[in-house]
């Protein structure tokens, strides 16, 4: 199997499994946005505030899942994510980047913050260069700014698939877009 075809089979059965369990949801807040992953599954905004931190957290971990097998497929240099003790800074590393990717950052809690500066800081003692990929453009701006000062590279929206792209040539925006209603989530 060359490497297109088993990154495509991979990147399906990470979509899959997540329309499953999307499907699976039993579903119980404003803003009507939507996003490629939305679009992808078909879940509306409205479908998703019924419950948001479900829906944030099942969306962050299937993007990271994403950006992470097309870097581990596409780049030599990939390692898994980094451990300090108990803490784990960053998803995986591309060299020179230690990369954490998060679907949007609305936390603005001061231990969020506190734990962004410190990872970021704790990455380039390592002499990493720590880059956050941020699928959505509506973050907190607070938590942001947290990232920033503790020496994030940021990239949201547009710019984190450019960065994807530039990194790996792989056009994951491209790709998702033509999935678009691939996996819609099943309903009752």
């Amino acid at each position: 199997m060359n490497e297109s075809m088993e990154l495509a089979e991979n990147l399906h059965r990470i979509l899959a499994k997540y329309q499953t369990s999307f499907s699976e949801k039993v579903y119980k807040e404003e803003n009507d946005e939507r996003d490629l992953l939305m679009d992808l599954f078909a879940l509306t905004p409205e479908l998703k505030r019924e419950n948001r931190q479900y829906w944030g957290r099942e969306l962050g971990m299937c993007w990271q899942l994403l950006v992470t097998e097309v870097c581990r497929q596409r780049r030599a240099d990939f390692a898994p994510a980094l451990r300090f003790g108990a803490d784990e800074p960053c998803d995986f590393v591309v060299e020179p980047y230690a990369i954490d990717t998060k679907y949007r950052i609305g936390s603005g809690d001061s231990g969020t913050l506190k734990k962004f500066r410190a990872y970021g800081e704790m990455l380039r003692e390592r002499r990493y260069k720590p880059a956050l990929l941020i699928l959505r453009d509506d973050n907190l701006p607070a938590a942001l700014n947290a990232c920033e000062k503790g020496g994030w590279r940021i990239f949201t929206g547009e710019n984190c698939f450019q960065f994807i792209e530039d990194l790996t040539g792989f056009d994951l925006k491209t790709y998702l877009s033509q999935k678009a209603g691939d996996y819609t989530v099943l309903r009752d």
